[in-house]
């Protein structure tokens, strides 16, 4: 089995989520690591890293933190996508035209069910158009 992560699923590795049953997944999803063949898009990297300097702005992590996850991250055993993003760029458009995603979501989505990978998101419009598409949104 392969689970695509997207940016929330990895952000909760360092910011903490409300709920203790999100905080709970995210723990059991990372700990499938190693186990559990991981990918994410080319775009992930810049999301999670304009997230990262967000809660540095906001005060929310520290600079030496995120310093830190970063170096644990890049430890993970998480694959890049090695399909070109124009070569996606229909099938992504579509994705995001039917179940009304952007199209950084859909890319997600896409990239799940091409690789018929399950999808580790927090995103609940991105899960649901996961499950619609006849996915599996592992917990």
């Amino acid at each position: 089995m392969s689970v695509v992560i997207d940016a929330s699923m990895a952000l909760a590795w360092i910011f903490e989520r409300q709920r203790t049953d999100e905080a709970e997944r995210a723990q059991r999803i990372l700990g499938e690591a190693g186990r559990v063949a991981m990918i994410v898009p080319l775009l992930w990297y810049t999301e999670v890293a304009n997230a990262l300097l967000a809660g540095e702005r906001r005060q929310v992590v520290s600079e030496a933190q995120v310093i830190d996850y970063l170096a644990r991250l890049d430890k993970l055993p998480i694959a890049q996508d090695s399909a070109r993003p124009d070569a996606r760029r229909d099938q992504v458009m579509a994705l995001a035209r039917q179940y009304r995603l952007s199209a950084y979501d859909a890319t997600y989505l896409e990239l799940a069910l091409r690789e018929g990978a399950g999808l580790a998101t927090f995103d609940g419009k991105l899960a649901d158009a996961m499950r619609s598409a006849g996915g599996n949104v592992p917990g």
